[in-house]
């Protein structure tokens, strides 16, 4: 499924419910990606102080996928930046 996002709070709706559907508590998933209950409990309720890297790790051990939509006359820029990957 894709789906934009456009807030915190919805980035944190998202995986609150995946991690619901995938049958983790909090702690559990704290725990897989070394973070604090506290640091999932603020991912969930979107709040922004939360670190990019952190959102990212938990993203990743959840299997949500992240993905931007670079306006076309950036993409070449962005090609050169991360060395031609493509998603």
């Amino acid at each position: 499924m894709r789906r934009s996002v456009k807030s915190p709070e919805e980035l944190g709706r998202i995986v609150r419910a995946v991690r619901r559907t995938q049958g983790l508590r909090q702690d559990d998933l704290a725990a897989m990606t070394g973070s604090s209950h506290v640091t999932l409990m603020n991912i969930e309720r979107g709040k922004e102080g939360v670190a990019l890297g952190r959102v990212m790790q938990v993203l990743r051990e959840l299997g949500i996928q992240m993905e931007l939509e670079v306006p076309p006359e950036a993409a070449e820029a962005v090609r050169k930046a991360v060395g031609g990957a493509s998603g």
